[in-house]
C-alpha cells in the first residue's frame, strides 16, 4: 500500500490535553502527517496508550504527563520537550476543563483551577516557546477555545474561552509577517468525555481542521461550519440568544436554590 503523503515530517509539535478527546485525536493526525509529537497531559495511561498508537502507524512520539493545573508545569512542560526534541515548531493549547456549576457553588480554588487550565497555562506555554519560534521565524501555535467564546452560556467556562480568544487573535496581530502562525480553532458540541449530553461530530473533525493550519494559517475556523450561524445570531441579535438561554438560566437557578432549601420563582 502507498504511503499517504507526510507533509509535517521533521516538525516538533506539543499537543496539552493529548490523552483523550480532541487532543488525543490531534496528535495522532500530526503523526500521520509525519510530526514528532510531545503529548501532554494528567492521565498517564492515556498517553501511553496514544503514543503506542502513533508509534504503530510510524509516527514518532512521547509522553510527558503533567498536571497543567500547576503553574510550574507549562514551563516545564515546554524545557523538557526541548531537551529531548531540540525545538518545538508547533504548539496545540489544547488542554481544558469544562464547568457546570454556578459561580454561587464554586469554590475559589477551583476557579483558580479552571482559570489555570483553560486560559493561563496557554499564555504560559506560547510564552515559554515563542522565543524560539521567532529566532528561527518558524512556527505555528494553534489554541482550542470553544464556540462559548463566542457565545456566552456558563460565565466561568464562557469567561476563559472569551480569553483566550482575546489572547489568540491579539497574538495573531502582534506576530503578523514574523514567520510565526497564530490561529484559533472553535468547536462547538463535539463527541468527546466533556459533551453534555453526549453527541455532535467525531474529534477527528476538528483534528483535521488543526493539523490543516499548520501549513495553512487561518483566523479563526468554527467546528462544525453549522455553528457559524449561533456566532452570527450572537453578534446580530444578542436578546434572541437571551431568550434560549433563559429557561436554562432558571432551571439552572431553580436547582441551586432547592439544594439550599429555598423557592424561586420565574418573574418572566
Amino acid at each position: 500500500m502507498a504511503r499517504l503523503p507526510r507533509p509535517l515530517v521533521g516538525e516538533v509539535a506539543i499537543v496539552t490535553g493529548a490523552s483523550s478527546g480532541i487532543g488525543a485525536a490531534t496528535a495522532r493526525e500530526l503523526g500521520r502527517r509525519g510530526a514528532t509529537v510531545v503529548l501532554a497531559a494528567r492521565r498517564e495511561a492515556g498517553l501511553r496508550e496514544e503514543v503506542q498508537r502513533i508509534r504503530d502507524d510510524d509516527g514518532q512520539a512521547l509522553a510527558v504527563t503533567t498536571d497543567l493545573r500547576d503553574p510550574a508545569a507549562a514551563p516545564a512542560l515546554a524545557a523538557q520537550a526541548v531537551a529531548e526534541c531540540g525545538r518545538v515548531d508547533v504548539l496545540v493549547n489544547n488542554a481544558g476543563v469544562a464547568w457546570d456549576r454556578p459561580v454561587s457553588a464554586s469554590s475559589p480554588s477551583d476557579i483558580a483551577d479552571l482559570l489555570q487550565v483553560d486560559l493561563i497555562t496557554a499564555i504560559q506555554l506560547t510564552r515559554e516557546l515563542l522565543p524560539g519560534m521567532l529566532e528561527r521565524r518558524h512556527g505555528a501555535v494553534i489554541c482550542v477555545g470553544s464556540l462559548s467564546g463566542r457565545v456566552a452560556m456558563e460565565p466561568l467556562y464562557s469567561g476563559a474561552k472569551h480569553g483566550l480568544r482575546g489572547f489568540t487573535l491579539g497574538l495573531r496581530r502582534q506576530l503578523a509577517g514574523s514567520g510565526v502562525s497564530v490561529s484559533l480553532v472553535s468547536p462547538g458540541k463535539i463527541d468527546t468525555a466533556m459533551a453534555r449530553p453526549p453527541g455532535g461530530p467525531p474529534p477527528q473533525l476538528v483534528a483535521g481542521v488543526i493539523a490543516d493550519l499548520v501549513r495553512r494559517p487561518r483566523r479563526e475556523v468554527v467546528v462544525p461550519r453549522r455553528h457559524y450561524a449561533l456566532s452570527w445570531l450572537e453578534q446580530l441579535c444578542p436578546a434572541a440568544i437571551d431568550v434560549a438561554c433563559d429557561w436554562r438560566g432558571w432551571s439552572l437557578a431553580r436547582e441551586v436554590a432547592q439544594s439550599q432549601g429555598q423557592q424561586v420563582t420565574r418573574t418572566t
